[in-house]
């Protein structure tokens, strides 16, 4: 089950504790009443100074942990947001590229027409072809065949970028997953000393005069 990150009190108040008739109480006979009833509070077991003092100091380095935590959360946040974005601009990037080879195939086919087509015309016996028209259309093949190359070098170029893009977008991936399973590691090791902190000093009684003196000893340390 998936626990969730919460803030830390400092340290647990002192609790409210029940209060209890005094059994050495007299009783009148008479009317069954007690005189004189007596009431007190039981013996409240305080920490030590040095238990106050762990006390403090976990609550303190949970508190610094917890700051940590959701600061790796929110940068796994935001790299997860970019790589999304990543995702979403190869997928345009390949579907750009399909429209293209697609568009490419039908250049090749029509150059391969054309070159028929001149050919033919080159062949004519009736009407024979003019000499002018031919070379002027050899031209225009040898000047739309030289883009196609062009074109096809450029298409092969953006293709060998989208595959060095692909696997360095499969390593982020890779290292993204990673650091999420650190991060539930690491989450869980701090709610667990969240749980140390509860059952060590959760709804403890300490001493305010042991408060103010380990206070004073901090301030002292510069901490």
């Amino acid at each position: 089950m998936k626990r969730f990150i919460i803030s830390l009190a400092a340290v647990a108040l002192m609790p409210a504790f029940a209060q209890t008739a005094n059994p050495g109480a007299k009783v009148d006979p008479k009317n069954n009443k007690v005189s004189r009833p007596v009431v007190e509070k039981p013996k409240v077991k305080l920490l030590s100074r040095d238990e106050l003092r762990k006390c403090m100091d976990l609550s303190d380095a949970n508190n610094v942990e917890a700051e940590a935590v959701k600061a790796d959360q929110n940068t796994y946040k935001e790299t997860a947001a970019a790589l999304k974005a990543e995702r979403d601009a190869l997928q345009k990037a390949d579907e750009a590229a399909g429209v293209a080879l697609a568009e490419m195939k039908a250049e090749r086919e029509a150059i391969l027409k054309e070159f028929e087509n001149i050919k033919a015309y080159a062949e004519s016996k009736d009407p024979r072809p003019d000499r002018e028209v031919l070379e002027a259309r050899n031209k225009a093949y040898q000047e739309r065949a030289k883009a196609f190359d062009a074109r096809v070098t450029g298409i092969n170029e953006n293709n060998a970028k989208s595959n060095e893009a692909r696997k360095a977008f499969g390593t982020k991936v890779d290292a993204l997953n990673a650091s999420f399973k650190a991060l539930e590691e690491r989450q869980e090791a701090h709610l667990d000393k969240v749980d140390t902190w509860k059952q060590e000093c959760g709804n403890k009684s300490y001493d305010e005069e042991d408060e103010k003196a380990i206070k004073k000893e901090r301030a002292a340390a510069g901490k």
